[in-house]
């Protein structure tokens, strides 16, 4: 089948538009990439591409993100005068009170109860599916980048979503196509 310049650019553009997407939201990527006129195999190329290599972007930049937080954070204190760090604990007391509880969104419980239910499992599992792939990217890199195959087993979780989805979309094509 010959396809022109203009359906060829088209094609390129449908493609680099799905592979950002599932860099940053892998669940919904699939069936949009099927909607938008893409052929399977083109679509899942492209939600693999945009889903592990999306994940090793966040990941690596929150890591150095983290270690930049953390090298900051005494320097910081340090610089900060003595007035400006006693008018910041006044505020914060006059703000939250005697009896100060912290709230917490829906999605803040959300990950602290997938932390400490499934912990690293978890959190490798969920990214994809759940989760999204910026904050499953840093959670690992902020919780879990002492484990010695968290890169590996995130990439093994986005391909098996992957085939998961495939294999939804192959045993329903009515759903997708």
């Amino acid at each position: 089948m010959r396809f022109s310049r203009i359906q060829k650019t088209e094609m390129i553009f449908k493609f680099l538009h799905v592979v950002l997407l599932a860099s940053l939201k892998y669940f919904v990527t699939l069936p949009y990439a099927l909607l938008i006129g893409l052929e399977y195999h083109q679509a899942m190329i492209a939600v693999l591409i945009g889903g592990i290599g999306g994940f090793l972007f966040f990941y690596y930049l929150s890591r150095r993100f983290n270690k930049l937080l953390d090298l900051m954070k005494p320097g910081l204190k340090k610089m900060m005068p003595f007035w400006l760090k006693s008018q910041i604990k006044n505020i914060l007391f006059k703000l939250r009170g005697q009896n100060y509880n912290r709230v917490f969104s829906k999605k803040s419980r959300m990950i602290a109860r997938i932390k400490s239910t499934y912990g690293y499992w978890g959190i490798i599992i969920a990214t994809p599916f759940i989760l999204s792939i910026p904050l499953g990217a840093f959670l690992t890199s902020r919780y879990y980048a002492h484990k010695r195959h968290t890169v590996t087993f995130m990439i093994l979780s986005i391909v098996s979503w992957t085939a998961f989805f495939s294999g939804i979309a192959l045993i329903f094509p009515k759903v997708f196509f």
